[in-house]
C-alpha cells in the first residue's frame, strides 16, 4: 500500500515533534533508516527514546493508522486477485497490526484477501525479519521453501527470506531511493520497478517459478 507517505512518515514526524522537538527527518532519509538499521534499531540507538516513549510513540502511529485509509498502489489488487484465482495463496507479513491491514483490504472491497496475515507482534522472534511468519506460513499451507517468494521494499525482508530459505523481490514501485534500490538489487533474487514489470514476470506462460526460484538461488550460494 502507499501508505508511507500519507501515515507512517507524518506520524513519525509528530513523534520526533513530541519527543525530540527541533530535529526533522527527510522521507528518504526516514526510508534508509528504517531499511538500515531498521526502525527499532534506528529509534532505540541513534533516538536513544526511552521504553516510555516508545509506548507513546505506538500510540501516535496507532492514532495515524486508525484515523487515515491507506490506498493500495493501482493495479496492485488487480494482480493479487488474478494470483489467487490462478492457485496462488497470499499472505502478508507486516510491521503494521493486523485489524488494520485487513480493514484497509476491506475498504478497497478485497476482504477476501489475503489467505493469512501476521502482523506486529510483541515478541520480536515472531515478527520480521524473524523468519517465524514465514516457516508458520510453509507449515500451514504444506508449501516448500522454493514454491514460495517474498515481495517486499525494505531489507528486513532480504534477513527473513535468507534465514526461511525463501527467494525475495524487491518491490521497486513504491520508492526510489538509491541507497535501498542497490542493495536490494544486489542482495534479492528479482528487482521490480514497476507492478507492469512485476506482474508480465509473474504471469508470463514461460515463466517456471519454481525452477527459477530455485535456480536463482543456487547461483547465489554458487557465487
Amino acid at each position: 500500500m502507499d501508505s508511507t507517505p500519507t501515515i507512517h512518515y507524518p506520524a513519525f514526524l509528530k513523534v520526533l515533534e513530541t519527543f525530540r522537538p527541533g530535529l526533522t527527518i527527510s522521507l528518504d532519509t526516514w526510508l534508509e533508516k528504517n531499511f538500515s538499521p531498521g526502525f527499532m534499531e534506528y529509534v532505540t540507538g541513534e533516538l536513544a527514546f526511552t521504553p516510555r516513549e516508545m509506548e507513546e510513540e505506538l500510540e501516535i502511529w496507532r492514532e495515524f493508522t486508525r484515523s487515515r485509509t491507506p490506498s493500495f498502489f493501482e493495479g496492485f489488487l488487480d494482480i493479487l486477485e488474478q494470483f489467487q484465482k490462478e492457485g496462488g495463496i497470499i499472505t502478508v507479513v507486516s510491521h503494521s497490526e493486523v485489524p488494520m491491514i485487513e480493514r484497509d483490504y476491506e475498504a478497497a472491497g478485497a476482504g477476501h484477501l489475503p489467505q493469512r496475515i501476521f502482523g506486529w507482534d510483541r515478541d520480536k522472534n515472531k515478527r520480521k525479519p524473524h523468519p517465524w511468519p514465514v516457516e508458520q506460513i510453509l507449515k500451514e499451507f504444506n508449501l516448500e521453501p522454493e514454491e514460495v517468494l517474498i515481495v517486499d521494499d525494505l531489507y528486513p525482508a532480504i534477513e527473513m527470506g535468507r534465514a526461511a530459505g525463501v527467494a525475495v523481490a524487491g518491490a521497486g514501485w513504491s520508492h526510489s531511493v538509491p541507497l535501498i534500490r542497490k542493495t536490494m538489487e544486489a542482495e534479492g533474487d528479482w528487482y521490480f520497478t514497476s507492478l507492469a514489470q512485476w506482474r508480465d514476470w509473474l504471469f508470463s506462460p514461460s515463466n517456471d517459478r519454481n525452477n527459477k526460484v530455485l535456480k536463482k538461488k543456487v547461483n547465489h550460494e554458487n557465487s
